[in-house]
């Protein structure tokens, strides 16, 4: 990252996505963000983003979600980066919450695209107006979800828009599967003489291991357990691929069982709850909620995990 705070191609390491927690009424639980704060520091993350499609952004109003990203600098107090969810249907809330997010310390804002873009060119001119918007001085991040928005990133397509577009320097790779692409928008950018941008890898870290063998810079992604998540992206750093992959090992099936679809947020948040993180698990109506069973299957896992680890130790 550069001297400047902000966010760059050389940005790396575990950039936290972030939940939203909430009181049993509905409201933005504010203490409970200082001790999530204080939880993702103590586990060793590099930065966090905030306002993400794990954090129930989209559930959160305009006043809301500036005095989310309020406290969230407050509480971080530079100890390190923070970077905005800024993605909206309308480029004029869009802009808004970014330049308000920037102004009030942000490292960068992500962008993921809006539905409807079924060709590169209008992909490319969506984020051409995005930047254009923004002005040259906020760094962007791509956050390429096709599962989600609906759109398909060509690699063809985002090495016009790196080539064209100095303030985007981060791509946050959720394809699945993607890890081709991954390697296809590395080699790509070698051969043709491009920026080497930022690849901070999602999903749940479900693939992290080979994201990083394949040229990943680390990870942006949420999961109960962001110790492991700095662990391995560290490990991997110093060489030690072997090591890494075996730690990763004893936490998949908690990893595998927070990444299901529609679900995985009630249990990262439940987890997150259990650990003492936050003080309430409620996600915002429309929301998952966890049976008994599958409190019982939370119960075994986290069990399953501690043993692991132990004969790992």
């Amino acid at each position: 990252m550069s001297n400047s705070g902000l966010i760059d191609e050389q940005t790396r390491g575990v950039y936290i996505i972030s939940i939203t927690p909430f009181s049993e009424n509905g409201s933005i639980d504010f203490k409970s963000v200082d001790s999530l704060v204080e939880f993702f520091l103590e586990k060793g993350v590099t930065g966090m983003t905030i306002l993400g499609m794990m954090g129930e952004a989209t559930k959160l109003s305009a006043n809301e979600s500036e005095g989310f990203v309020n406290h969230v600098l407050k509480r971080v107090n530079g100890r390190v980066p923070v970077i905005a969810g800024v993605s909206d249907a309308g480029l004029a809330n869009l802009v808004n919450l970014a330049r308000f997010s920037m102004d009030a310390g942000c490292a960068g804002v992500m962008v993921a695209p809006v539905t409807g873009l079924n060709t590169d060119q209008k992909l490319y001119g969506y984020y051409e107006q995005v930047i254009e918007s923004l002005g040259p001085n906020v760094p962007l991040c791509y956050q390429d979800y096709p599962q989600s928005t609906g759109v398909h990133l060509s690699v063809e397509c985002f090495n016009r828009m790196v080539s064209d577009f100095p303030q985007l320097v981060m791509l946050k790779h959720e394809d699945c599967p993607g890890l081709e692409k991954l390697t296809q928008v590395r080699d790509s950018a070698e051969k043709q003489g491009l920026r080497r941008v930022s690849i901070l890898t999602g999903n749940g870290g479900m693939y992290l291991p080979q994201e990083l063998q394949r040229g990943a810079n680390g990870a942006m992604t949420g999961f109960a357990y962001p110790e492991m998540l700095t662990a391995v992206v560290t490990l991997h750093a110093d060489g030690e691929a072997k090591h890494a992959e075996d730690l990763y090992d004893a936490y998949l099936p908690l990893v595998r069982y927070e990444q299901q679809p529609g679900f995985g947020l009630a249990v990262r948040k439940e987890v997150l709850r259990r650990r003492g993180a936050i003080a309430c698990a409620l996600s915002r109506s429309p929301g998952p909620v966890l049976s008994q069973r599958s409190h019982e299957e939370l119960d075994h896992l986290t069990a399953r995990l501690e043993s692991r680890l132990k004969e790992l130790e």
